[in-house]
């Protein structure tokens, strides 16, 4: 009967202080700190799950002309990894997540939409705004906005360009 530590070697991977560690393991810890770089404010645990989801719904486009219903959740998704957001239960009423003590509104505009306009419902309870952008290359950027700095209007709807607005970079 031969163990795992059988196929260990100095190919696959390194002895150090007195066990194997496999280069699949380095690698993985290695991909995970370049992750935490990357996205320094994020569940590290969302991301694989962003990029498989942003990966099926391009997939599925791509074999059928069509999407999936998934935007709204990438949008979130991406902003609980970009910005920290901590994302509430679904259909919580009010905002779709807290930035330490900010609530946030999430919309997102789709790769299929023929316009980079969102409409932002005003009577919901936020304190800024993440619009997030998923082009037709399937390529998602993010801009975090403040209440206070949209324009003011009348009523209860206010449509936003992305392109009216700077990014964080």
């Amino acid at each position: 009967m031969h163990g795992p530590t059988d196929m260990w070697n100095d190919d696959n991977a390194i002895y150090d202080d007195g066990e194997w560690i496999t280069w699949t393991e380095i690698n993985s810890h290695l991909e995970r700190l370049e992750l935490e770089a990357q996205y320094p404010n994020a569940d590290i645990e969302l991301v694989p799950v962003f990029e498989e989801l942003l990966s099926t719904a391009q997939h599925y486009h791509l074999l059928t002309g069509r999407h999936l219903q998934v935007y709204g959740d990438l949008g979130e998704l991406y902003g609980a990894i970009t910005y920290g957001i901590k994302l509430h239960r679904n259909y919580a009423q009010g905002s779709d997540g807290r930035l330490g003590n900010d609530l946030v509104e999430v919309k997102t505009i789709t790769p299929f939409k023929s316009n980079n306009i969102v409409t932002l419902n005003l009577k919901r309870n936020f304190s800024k705004v993440l619009i997030v952008k998923i082009d037709a290359d399937f390529e998602v950027q993010g801009k975090m906005i403040d209440r206070k700095a949209l324009p003011k209007v009348k009523g209860d709807q206010l449509q936003l360009n992305w392109d009216d607005f700077k990014g964080d970079d």
